[in-house]
C-alpha cells in the first residue's frame, strides 16, 4: 500500500503562539513530530500556510531537512488536497498535526494494517473511544476521497477539518486497539503552556526522542500525571461551582474557598475527565472565580453551562427591546467574567422566563444563539411539571433537575425524558444529589428547617440502605443511587475541599447498580414531604 503522511502545522495558534517551534527533545516541537511519525520510512510533508507568519516555520523545517508544502492558512481541506499534486487517488494519506508528538511509525502502522484490512474509506484515532490520551490521533483515508471533498462541500466546518464530509458520507470507521488502556482523560497534546511543561518533561535526556516508543511515552505520562486520579474519566461528573461563588448548602460550615484552591479543584477535576462546569449569574463570585481559574488556556478543556440572571429587576411590564437588553445584559457579562467570547451553553435559571414577558426572554436567547454568541440552551427545573413544560420546546437541549434518593416526583416523567431522546439531543443533569448536604447530617434542627417530620426514620433507612450496599457510606449510597440510574448523562457535585473532590471522583468510578438493586433500594423508602424536597420552602436560619 501506498502512503503519504500529511503533518499539519503553523504558527499563529492562539493560546500558546509559536507552539510548533518550541523545544522538545532538543528539536523543534513539529520537528520531533514529523521525525517520529515517520521513523518506520514513510515520507512525511508538513503542510503548512504560505502567509508570513509561517515564514519562519519553513526556515525551521528547511534547516532540519523535513519536507514542507504551502497552501491556503484558512482552507485546509484545499491545502491538503493541493499537496497530493501528483499522488494518485489510490494512496492512503495519513492525516497528523504538528502539537501531537506522542504518535509514531508503529503505531502509524498499526492503523495502516487495520485500515487495510477493513477495507474502509476512513479510519480515524481521535477522542475517548480510542482509550488513548487526549493527543494520540491520526486519521487515514484515501487521496482520492480528499479530492471529492474538496470538489463536493463548500462547508467552512468541513474545509477547516478536512475529514468530515468524508466521514458524513463513507462513515467514520474507529481505530480502538487501545480502548483497554482508559487513558483517554489523560492529556498529551501541546495547547498551553502547562501541556508543553508535561511534554517536554516526558523527552529529557533522551538521546533518541525520535525513537522513544509511543509506550513507553504512555506509561511515563501516568507516572507524570499525579493528579490523575481516577483510572476512568470521571465524565458523568458535574462540577458545581456555587460554593465558589457564595456560602451555599445547609450543612455548610466551610465557607467559600479561596481562588487559588479554586484553580486546584478546578484543573484536579478536568485532568480527571470532568467535561462540565455549573455556574450562574445569581451564584454570587462563581463566574468570576471560575473564569480565573480557567484562564491559561484550561476553558478549552472543559465545557461551562451557566445560567440567565433571575432577572429580578427588569419590570413585569417591559416591553421587547427591554427584555432584549436585559438578557444581553446577563448573558455579555457572564462572558465577560468567564474570560470568553460566548458561552458554550446556557440556561435559564427559571423555568416560568420561557414564557415570561410574552416569550421575549426565550426569543432574545435564541437570537444569541443564532448569532452564535451561545451554544446550546437550556433550562434549570425545580418540579417535574416545570421539566415536562420545558421539553415542550424543541430548541431545549439541556434539562437540569432536582434528584435524590428520596425524591419521588420523577418516576412518573422518566418515560417522557427516553420517549424525547428518541426524537433530539437531550443532556439531563440532576443536581441535589445530596439535597443541598441534607442527606449527608444527623442535625435534627437541620432536617427541621428542611420540614421534615418523620427525620429520625429517614435517617434510619438511609443507614440501612448505606449499610446494605456501600460498607455504611451514607454519602456513596445517594452519590450511587443517581449514577445508577440510565437517563442521567451527570450529576452536579458541589464541593469546596480538595478531599470531597477525591472522594467524589473515586465515586464516580464505582460500578453502578442494577435496575434490580435500584428497585430494591426505594421498596420501603420513607415518604417525605414535597417541601422537603424542595429547598426553597425550607425555614431560613434566623427565622
Amino acid at each position: 500500500m501506498k502512503v503519504r503522511l500529511l503533518l499539519q502545522a503553523r504558527t499563529n495558534s492562539s493560546r500558546l503562539p509559536a507552539k510548533v517551534l518550541l523545544p522538545v527533545g532538543g528539536v523543534p516541537l513539529v520537528v520531533l513530530a514529523a521525525r517520529r511519525a515517520g521513523n518506520t520510512g514513510h515520507p512525511v510533508t508538513v503542510v503548512t500556510s504560505r502567509e508570513p507568519s509561517d515564514d519562519l516555520l519553513c526556515e525551521v523545517l528547511a534547516k532540519w531537512r523535513i519536507s514542507f508544502f504551502r497552501g491556503e492558512l484558512e482552507d485546509t481541506l484545499k491545502r491538503f488536497v493541493d499537496a497530493l499534486e501528483g499522488v494518485s487517488d489510490e494512496y492512503a494519506v495519513v492525516r497528523l498535526t504538528g502539537d501531537n508528538v506522542f504518535p509514531d511509525g508503529a503505531f502509524i502502522d498499526e492503523m495502516l494494517k487495520e485500515f487495510e484490512k477493513r477495507e474502509v474509506a476512513y479510519l480515524g484515532c481521535v477522542g475517548g473511544s480510542s482509550g488513548l490520551p487526549y493527543g494520540v490521533s491520526a486519521e487515514i483515508t484515501r487521496a482520492g476521497h480528499l479530492r471529492e471533498a474538496q470538489n463536493e462541500t463548500e462547508s467552512p466546518f468541513d474545509r477547516e477539518h478536512v475529514t468530515p464530509w468524508i466521514i458524513g458520507k463513507y462513515g467514520g470507521s474507529r481505530f480502538e486497539h487501545y480502548q483497554s488502556l482508559r487513558m483517554e482523560h489523560y492529556r498529551c497534546t501541546v495547547d498551553t503552556l502547562d501541556d508543553y511543561l508535561t511534554v517536554a518533561k516526558l523527552f529529557e535526556g533522551s538521546d533518541k526522542p525520535e525513537n522513544m516508543p509511543m509506550g513507553v511515552l504512555l506509561e511515563a505520562l501516568k507516572a507524570e500525571c499525579t493528579d490523575v486520579a481516577v483510572t476512568a474519566p470521571a465524565n458523568r461528573m458535574v462540577l458545581g461551582t456555587a460554593q465558589f461563588g457564595l456560602d451555599y448548602g445547609i450543612a455548610n460550615r466551610a465557607g467559600r474557598p479561596q481562588q487559588k484552591l479554586v484553580n486546584d479543584l478546578v484543573r484536579t477535576a478536568i485532568k480527571n475527565g470532568v467535561q462540565h462546569l455549573d455556574t450562574a449569574r445569581a451564584y454570587g463570585d462563581s463566574e468570576k472565580v471560575l473564569g480565573k481559574a480557567l484562564a491559561e488556556g484550561w476553558s478549552s478543556r472543559t465545557t461551562v453551562i451557566t445560567k440567565l440572571s433571575p432577572l429580578d429587576d427588569c419590570p413585569p411590564e417591559a416591553q421587547p427591546e427591554v427584555v432584549e437588553a436585559f438578557v444581553e445584559r446577563s448573558v455579555y457579562q457572564s462572558c465577560r467574567l468567564l474570560g470568553v467570547s460566548k458561552l458554550n451553553a446556557l440556561m435559564l435559571h427559571r423555568a416560568d422566563h420561557l414564557t415570561a414577558w410574552n416569550g421575549g426572554v426565550w426569543h432574545a436567547l435564541a437570537q444569541l444563539k443564532k448569532k452564535g454568541v451561545i451554544g446550546e440552551l437550556g433550562v434549570s427545573v425545580q418540579s417535574p411539571k416545570e421539566a415536562l413544560t420545558a421539553l415542550s420546546f424543541d430548541s431545549v437541549s439541556i434539562l437540569q433537575i432536582p434528584f435524590n434518593i428520596l425524591d419521588y416526583r420523577w418516576d412518573s416523567v422518566i418515560e417522557k425524558i427516553l420517549d424525547e431522546r428518541k426524537h433530539r439531543c437531550l443532556t439531563i443533569h440532576v443536581r441535589s444529589a445530596l439535597l443541598q448536604g441534607l442527606l449527608t447530617t444527623n442535625h435534627l434542627n437541620l432536617w427541621k428547617r428542611a420540614k421534615c417530620p418523620n427525620a429520625g426514620q429517614v435517617l434510619e433507612w438511609l443507614r440501612e440502605q448505606a449499610n446494605n450496599n456501600c460498607g455504611g457510606d451514607v454519602v456513596e449510597l445517594c452519590l450511587r443511587f443517581a449514577l445508577s440510574q440510565d437517563w442521567i448523562d451527570g450529576v452536579v457535585l458541589g464541593l469546596d475541599t480538595k478531599e470531597q473532590l477525591l472522594y467524589n471522583l473515586k465515586v464516580m468510578s464505582v460500578e453502578p447498580w442494577s435496575r434490580d438493586q435500584l428497585l430494591k433500594i426505594v421498596e420501603d423508602r420513607p415518604q417525605v414531604p414535597r417541601e422537603t424536597l424542595d429547598p426553597a420552602t425550607w425555614t431560613k436560619p434566623d427565622a
